[in-house]
């Protein structure tokens, strides 16, 4: 079992439901990437040097990041040699296979378990470093779960920060989730061990869990994540069988250097962007893809408990070029 097989979505209404919010969610990269090739490509009748270091640039201010850049422009010089590109046309067409190509293309998730896949309770763990919307998206991603029917235990394992625990137990009170928590200061790894052993006794579907949002020079707090996921192990077989990564949209490269850091330690496998709606450089979504190799499994269009929506490459590629 994957995460997205937890959701029972209407397919046709959700795909029409993503495309209108991530249409909306990146209105401003639409305007960084696609109408500045617009501007570059207008009037011109031939692809020359200096119209690729345009595009260059444009894709750097994007946030594409400079490794995915370089890969997307030599795929681009390659098929001009080849004379294989002959107009701006085929130019806008080529840019927007690169980035279906790029987030297509990925490897099996780092620390996916395949033993337990189809484990009840379904146990996910959600890291970040504090203000990058952890806590919000645990709540939305209960919201959705619930709204599916699917009965939801939060744990509140985050029991370093102040008011983290208030702050969970408000979005398990809003999404009608049960919330397992102890005091301000006590064992994390107690607290999962207490909410799986009461998600196995009530049959519950999923447990999301609230980690201490951690950078990886706090090594203490990551040594915590090692014990609480091998005591997730011992009551729940292949616990945790989600480790998701939450990303601030709008920190961009900067983001991008911590999540390099959580993936070498915490196993993750797969990323939630949050903020994608308040930045023109949403093609910080590409280049977590290529350099993490990770799949970005949703994203954040909103403030609202809706605004939470599964992420899909061809959704988000023709959100921006459509």
């Amino acid at each position: 079992m994957t995460i997205l097989s937890l959701f029972n979505n209407d397919k046709k209404q959700e795909e029409a439901s993503l495309l209108e919010r991530l249409k909306q969610s990146v209105s401003k990269t639409r305007s960084q990437i696609v109408s500045r090739v617009e501007d570059l490509v207008s009037g011109e009748k031939q692809i020359d040097p200096d119209l690729l270091t345009k595009l260059e640039n444009v894709l750097l201010a994007a946030d594409i990041g400079p490794r995915t850049t370089h890969q997307i422009m030599e795929a681009v010089r390659q098929k001009l040699d080849r004379h294989a590109l002959t107009s701006t046309a085929d130019l806008k067409a080529e840019l927007r296979n690169q980035l279906l190509h790029v987030l297509r293309i990925l490897p099996p998730p780092n620390g996916a378990s395949s033993a337990g896949q189809n484990s009840r309770p379904h146990v996910i763990f959600v890291v970040g470093v504090n203000g990058t919307g952890k806590t919000t998206t645990i709540g939305k991603l209960a919201y959705r779960l619930r709204h599916d029917g699917r009965s939801v235990v939060l744990a509140a394992a985050d029991t370093f920060r102040a008011a983290a625990i208030e702050q969970l137990a408000v979005w398990a009170s809003r999404t009608g989730a049960e919330i397992i928590k102890t005091k301000s200061g006590g064992d994390p790894a107690a607290v999962v061990y207490d909410a799986l052993t009461s998600a196995r006794a009530r049959n519950a579907d999923v447990v999301i869990v609230d980690t201490a949002g951690r950078l990886h020079t706090k090594s203490n707090l990551m040594a915590e994540l090692d014990k609480m996921k091998r005591t997730a192990a011992k009551v729940v077989p292949g616990a945790p069988h989600d480790v998701l990564l939450v990303m601030d949209a709008t920190t961009g490269q900067n983001g991008l250097s911590q999540a390099r850091e959580f993936t070498a330690t915490a196993a993750v496998t797969g990323i939630v962007l949050t903020k994608l709606d308040g930045t023109a450089k949403g093609g910080i979504v590409v280049a977590i893809t290529r350099e993490l190799g990770l799949p970005v499994r949703f994203v954040g269009t909103g403030e609202s408990v809706e605004d939470l929506v599964p992420f899909d490459a061809e959704t988000f590629v023709s959100s921006l070029f459509d």
